[in-house]
């Protein structure tokens, strides 16, 4: 009960945060290692439980006997989403970093077994979902994160007039794909080589700029230093004119975006099928 004002007192209700919980599950593909970092979260988006875990064989059964676990020890969990590495298309990853994982139905699987909704999602697009929650923008804006990862292709995140582009295929924003005129090895020894990763990765941001026109991009990755971000602006500033080039920035900790945007998401997935349960009713 409310103090009274003068007046009979009024009765408070609060939100039950911890009525139900989702689980965000987080895939990297690494060198030797692959990687699993989890986090349970209540209803606020506030941690629970998180975790991390290192496999040198990623397949579905990790991630089945994961998810297991963390279903067993919270029963609550009524939504589950994993961020993956490569391309997603109807609950199945169709291009990605870990071989194993390409053409598994992982988003069905976990629906039948469970009985709880499920997201699989790219993780850049996580990523750049996350970045621009976090921006607080007033209206909506049209924003991207690249990232330079090494040992790997680049990759983008786009958020365009506030909501994420995935294109027809959900193909947007696989950068590696640009037509350098180069083979995909040669791509890849160049970003690795100092004295050519700047021209290539001004190259891959300027077809951002004049595609998307953002209000803002976040260069990110282990091969990203922080000396980059202006070499690569002045580098855009070849093709691109000063006046539609957006604010370049270094994203130093993509991954609290990255799963701060997985959380956001699995959060409104869970919110939309009680939506539809609630209107079947």
């Amino acid at each position: 009960m409310e103090e009274s004002s003068g007046g009979r007192p009024a009765r408070l209700y609060q939100f039950n945060v911890n009525f139900s919980y989702i689980a965000c599950i987080i895939i990297k593909a690494g060198l030797k290692m692959h990687s699993l970092t989890f986090t349970v979260a209540n209803l606020a988006g506030e941690a629970v439980e998180e975790g991390f875990q290192e496999t040198e064989q990623m397949d579905a059964a990790v991630i089945y006997q994961l998810i297991d676990r963390l279903i067993s020890r919270y029963p609550h969990i009524r939504a589950v989403g994993i961020g993956v590495p490569g391309v997603v298309n109807e609950g199945v990853i169709t291009v990605g970093d870990i071989p194993e994982l390409i053409h598994v139905p992982l988003e069905a699987a976990i629906r039948e077994k469970h009985e709880v909704e499920v997201i699989l999602e790219n993780d850049m697009n996580s990523t750049v979902y996350g970045f621009y929650q976090k921006q607080e923008y007033d209206d909506e804006k049209s924003v991207a994160v690249a990232t330079f990862i090494e040992g790997s292709f680049p990759g983008a995140g786009l958020m365009v007039d506030g909501h994420i582009h995935r294109g027809n295929t959900r193909f947007a924003g696989e950068i590696a794909f640009l037509p350098f005129s180069i083979t995909r090895e040669e791509q890849l020894r160049q970003l690795h080589d100092r004295k050519t990763f700047h021209p290539l990765a001004a190259c891959a941001v300027s077809s951002l700029i004049a595609v998307m026109n953002p209000e803002k991009i976040a260069l990110t990755g282990s091969l990203v230093q922080p000396a980059d971000v202006e070499l690569i602006r002045q580098e855009c500033l070849r093709y691109i004119p000063e006046m539609h080039m957006p604010h370049l920035t270094l994203l130093e900790h993509p991954d609290e975006d990255y799963m701060y945007g997985l959380i956001t998401m699995t959060l409104e997935s869970l919110a939309y099928s009680l939506k539809l349960v609630e209107k079947r009713r």
